[in-house]
């Protein structure tokens, strides 16, 4: 057996003071529970890597020469414990019980690594679980609780009907806005800040997809433990702090992954037995909905540096 009862892999890219506190939060965890905590920086530029070296030499670091993306670095770290790409392959008694994906932007309560342990070994069924996620204002972080963007609940989604009537069982399907945040519950997926997912399934499913750049793969992974048979649970009672695209900002190319994810994530598991008919309305919004977003991302940057020449001229 393992000595080791959870795998903590942080994905990190420049977000080095993000990331400080959130390994301080992860070793002032409180429980009686083995971990290690892998960090994996995906070359970063503001001297990440060195402060972990540093200021945290308990930590095991894996310094990516490249940026390959968030499933690309998250598997670095999995196969550093022993997690193969291959389904099937490896030996299940030689790996952690448990693999967590924490995203440097999170700051952890003393005991929520021990609660979410307690969490998934009581329910022998659940294969993936993530905690309560809160934004900075208090505010739920909408990603950590969510179904699955089937045809339908992306149509909804892209109408706008889950914005309109977000407490509707039907339309409000996508963030699963109809059920309270103090429910923990049985869902499709939770978000990849705070994904812990049992070995076993590891091995029977294989690592993250690195089709995906950023964005989509959690729900992959997700989609693909649940074909297995596992559940995948929110629990309401842990509560963690996320701070959220700290390393994206909203950039162009995060928001230009975020609809090729869309796509790719549809392609895969859905297109097969989509009617032609509804097969189009969705490509064709996802696509016009990103050339929306990104015109207007652009529109609004020209206006910010066009008043940023004026105040300065």
């Amino acid at each position: 057996m393992s000595p080791l009862d959870l795998a903590i892999v942080i994905l990190n890219y420049n977000t080095r003071e993000l990331l400080r506190r959130c390994l301080q939060t992860v070793y002032a965890s409180q429980g009686d529970f083995s971990f290690a905590a892998c960090v994996v920086d995906n070359a970063s530029a503001d001297g990440s890597a060195e402060m972990v070296a540093q200021e945290f030499p308990q930590a095991i670091l894996i310094a990516s020469p490249v940026n390959g993306g968030y499933p690309y670095g998250n598997n670095l770290g999995l196969r550093h414990f022993g997690w193969s790409d291959q389904p099937g392959a490896g030996n299940p008694a030689a790996t952690p019980r448990y693999a967590l994906l924490l995203n440097p932007d999170t700051e952890l309560p003393p005991t929520a690594l021990a609660d979410m342990l307690a969490f998934m070994d009581g329910r022998p069924q659940c294969g993936v679980a993530g905690p309560k996620l809160v934004r900075l204002d208090g505010s739920l972080d909408l990603a950590c609780r969510r179904s699955f963007p089937t045809p339908q609940v992306s149509l909804y989604r892209m109408a706008g009907l889950s914005k309109l009537f977000p407490h509707s069982p039907r339309f409000g399907r996508y963030n699963m806005t109809y059920l309270s945040p103090d429910v923990t519950t049985e869902v499709d997926a939770v978000v990849g800040a705070y994904m812990q997912v049992r070995g076993e399934a590891i091995h029977q499913i294989g690592l993250l997809d690195e089709t995906f750049f950023m964005y989509g793969e959690d729900l992959d992974w997700a989609f693909r433990i649940k074909q297995r048979g596992w559940q995948v649970w929110y629990n309401a009672a842990v509560t963690v702090l996320h701070v959220k695209e700290a390393a994206s900002k909203s950039s162009s190319k995060a928001r230009y992954e975020f609809y090729r994810a869309m796509l790719i994530f549809y392609r895969k598991h859905y297109q097969a037995t989509t009617p032609r008919l509804l097969h189009w309305a969705i490509v064709g919004g996802i696509g016009l909905r990103g050339a929306l977003d990104m015109a207007g991302r652009r529109w609004s940057q020209w206006r910010r540096s066009l008043r940023g020449a004026r105040s300065t001229g």
